[in-house]
């Protein structure tokens, strides 16, 4: 890969930790259709000096590092056959101790178990121990690992998301009411199927999408939703739940001859924009605690009714931005929407009571028919 002077003089910068680091990119080595990358610190940090950024300890024998390691990211610091964890070694002159799965070395086994594109797995943790001669070489190599893990977990599919549900019984009836029209009145158009509309029990809004690989994230994500909840959230929708009206169909593309994803859209009954704040704000404080990317500036408040995706796959959720996933729009059926917008642009769905943000997990279901929650915000 060629890197023109500019890229040299300004290099893309990544802020983990509240540190920031500059991106360097290396000769490219295809490991698993990805691009390996390597990191060095930026201007107000260190790699070569020793900081209180981690906890190292003082042995016998030098200096020494721990760091649990999600299982999805495990084979990143190995690299192929070896290389990612031999070039960290030998440039910061470390040794670095990584257990094979299944064996002595794995610290962490959640309860709770999430499905990474159809595959069941369970979230484990690794301990990953970094011992060297000297302080400030243990540090290189544990910032490096940080680094590299980061740019790799932005590339995993998100396993929960922040959501409001929108099944209550009532919005559920006139969903249905909803499907029945479109496939009465418009089945002849382009693509228009039963298969692409949303399982009424999983109507939701989607704030936003997270990438959380073993229990201890889980946890970190429902402890800022409490703190979130005391912060604002109390302040702002007054320990009361918010009235809100599903109302109305958009879409999001250029052309509705070939929609893949059609909207319910959603409004405060009252006019106020208490719920778009909220949604705002929550995804304001989750990308800046690292959970979360930015993907917008504002929260797009909508609720998905039809879906190409769910042509193949009725479980499949929405993708927010690219680095959640790696499903094709081309792979996609797209469906002629126009005499849907038509016939259906004031559809009105109901009114409904939203009471609470739930940290739900893809690809699951409780006892509702709803995502499985592993935390939640409550209103009241």
């Amino acid at each position: 890969m060629r890197r023109s002077r500019m890229d040299v003089l300004r290099p893309t910068l990544i802020k983990i930790g509240g540190r920031v680091y500059r991106k360097n990119l290396i000769q490219e080595q295809a490991y698993q259709q990805e691009e390996e990358e390597d990191f060095c610190a930026g201007p107000g940090d260190c790699t070569d000096e020793p900081c209180d950024a981690f906890v190292v300890e003082e042995t016998e024998k030098g200096f020494q590092c721990r760091a649990e390691i999600p299982s999805p990211l495990y084979k990143y610091i190995i690299g192929k056959k070896g290389e990612t964890k031999k070039r960290l070694e030998t440039e910061t002159r470390t040794s670095i101790s990584i257990p094979k799965p299944g064996v002595e070395g794995e610290i962490g086994v959640s309860s709770l178990t999430v499905a990474s594109w159809h595959t069941r797995q369970v979230l484990l943790c690794f301990l990953v121990v970094i011992t060297g001669q000297h302080r400030s070489g243990v540090i290189s190599a544990r910032t490096r690992i940080d680094v590299l893990l980061d740019s790799f977990r932005k590339k995993q599919p998100f396993t929960h998301f922040l959501s409001f549900a929108l099944n209550q019984p009532a919005i559920q009836e006139k969903f249905l009411q909803f499907k029945e029209e479109v496939l009465e009145k418009c089945s002849k158009d382009h693509g228009v199927s039963s298969s692409l509309f949303q399982n009424p029990a999983k109507l939701h809004l989607t704030l936003g999408t997270l990438v959380l690989l073993n229990e201890q994230e889980i946890r970190k994500a429902c402890d800022l939703l409490q703190r979130c909840k005391e912060d604002f959230v109390d302040q702002i929708a007054g320990g009361k739940p918010l009235t809100v009206e599903v109302a109305g169909v958009e879409y999001m593309n250029d052309d509705p001859a070939t929609m893949d994803v059609l909207y319910a859209k959603v409004h405060m009954k009252d006019g106020s924009d208490k719920l778009q704040v909220i949604a705002d704000q929550l995804v304001e404080r989750f990308v800046a605690s690292g959970l979360m990317l930015k993907e917008w500036d504002r929260v797009k408040l909508h609720a998905t009714v039809m879906n190409t995706l769910f042509r193949k796959d009725p479980s499949a959720e929405e993708q927010n931005n690219a680095m959640t996933g790696k499903s094709s729009f081309k792979e996609r059926e797209s469906f002629n929407g126009r005499n849907i917008l038509k016939l259906f642009e004031n559809f009105y769905f109901g009114e409904v009571q939203l009471d609470s943000v739930r940290l739900s997990q893809r690809f699951s279901s409780d006892a509702t028919g709803y995502y499985a929650t592993s935390g939640q915000l409550t209103f009241s």
